[in-house]
Parts: structure tokens; sequence; C-alpha cells
């Protein structure tokens, strides 16, 4: 029996609803940079994939699972004289206001966590400083061993460094860690650190897109616990 002895999450999609959260705040943050510009609104929402009339990121977003660079580079083509620093602190202090619904109580579902003795930690492509705000927001941030984000120096998934760095801090072997996330990005990430990688259906991505890649899929991260007790023997195939 390989016991997990970690679990390593991404943040948006997974510990927090990605639609609940982040769709309406990233339409109104769109609409604040195009100050009424109505093309340059339309432009900027098709050069992120983003539904103005539903109000919801697309699955193909890069604002799925890229980084806040990633996002501003995207945009800054269509915002004369903003350099790319900026468009992400004007993009960072709108949407990182969102109210945050978590994908399930946090509390309780990382206290069961801790209570089995696993090391927690969160990898995001967002900032650390983000992150770290939003889980100091949602009351969880004290629970995490590790978090880490784009620009945190191990790089950004789907590279398995910063999930490598992971299993260093709170040493534990990759294949003992399990990565939990909502995206392709997230999942190849942890194959390719050699971990369990467990996909949630409360990001953009479906089951089809994730099946792939993934040892499970789970509605969301309250069926991880149970997925944890069933599971023996080493890291293999999908």
């Amino acid at each position: 029996m390989t016991p997990i002895r970690a679990c390593l999450f991404d943040k948006d999609g997974t510990l927090f609803d990605f639609h609940a959260t982040w769709s309406a705040a990233i339409g109104d943050t769109l609409r604040a940079l195009a100050e009424g510009n109505a093309a340059r609104l339309q432009a900027m929402a098709e050069a992120i994939d983003y539904d103005l009339s539903a109000r919801r990121v697309r699955p193909g977003s890069i604002a799925v699972a890229g980084t806040n660079v990633d996002v501003a580079a995207c945009l800054a083509p269509h915002l004369d004289g903003w350099a790319i620093a900026d468009i992400v602190t004007f993009f960072m202090d709108r949407v990182d206001l969102a109210p945050l619904a978590e994908a399930v109580p946090l509390g309780p579902f990382l206290d069961d966590l801790a209570s089995r003795g696993l090391a927690l930690g969160v990898m995001t492509n967002d900032n650390e400083q983000g992150a770290r705000s939003q889980l100091s927001s949602a009351g969880v941030l004290e629970r995490f061993d590790f978090i880490c984000g784009a620009d945190s120096g191990y790089g950004a998934k789907p590279s398995p460094e910063p999930l490598v760095a992971f299993a260093d801090v709170v040493g534990v072997p990759p294949h003992q860690v399990v990565m939990v996330g909502d995206s392709r990005h997230d999942l190849q990430a942890g194959a390719a650190a050699g971990m369990y990688s467990v996909g949630v259906l409360t990001g953009l991505a479906g089951r089809e897109e994730l099946a792939p890649h993934a040892h499970a899929i789970l509605p969301d991260i309250g069926h991880l616990g149970e997925w944890i007790s069933k599971m023996e023997g080493p890291v293999t195939g999908h």
C-alpha cells in the first residue's frame, strides 16, 4: 500500500467555484478597462475568450489556466499606453475583490484532511499575494503548509517544478502526493511530477476533457477524503 500523505490544490475552480467567484468579476473588470468603448470591450473579451452576453468565461480562456501576466498580455494590444504590469495590477485589484464562493465549506474540509495527517498546499497560476489574500479572506490561510503562485520562483503549471517544490517543502515523495485541480494544466503538471492527479468539476473543463489526464474525476473537492481512503498501490497510468 502506498498511502497518500499530502494534497496540493489548485485555487480557482478547485477550492473556489470558478463561475460563482470569477466570471462576473472578470466581466466587470473588462468593462472598467474599456471605459465605455464598446469596440474595445468586445475586442478584449474576444482576446481572453469571455462571453459578454452570458457573463461567463469560456472553457478555452487564458483566464482559466494562464497566469495574470498571460491575461494582461492578451489585453495589452487593446489598451494603448498601458504597460503589462499596470494591467496586471488593475486586474488583480478588481478581481481580487470578488466575493469568494467556496466549492465546499473549506474549514471543515481542510480540518478533516489535516486530521488524517496530510500535508496541505496550494499551487495557483495566480500571484502568490493574491492567493494569500483570498485564502485569508476565506479564513483558511493558516491551514496550508505551502502556498505558491506563478510568481513565487518555481514557474507556473503545467511545469512540474512548483509541485516538486511542495513535495520537497513538506518532506513527502511525489508518488505520495495528490494534485487536485480543475484544468488539464493542473493534471498534466501532477503527472509530470510523478503524483496522483485528481480532477474536479467546479471549474470550466468537463469530465471528457479531464478524464484522459486524471486518476479520478470528482464532482468537487468534498469527495476527496473518500477517494483517498480507497486508494492503494503506487501511481500508475490514467
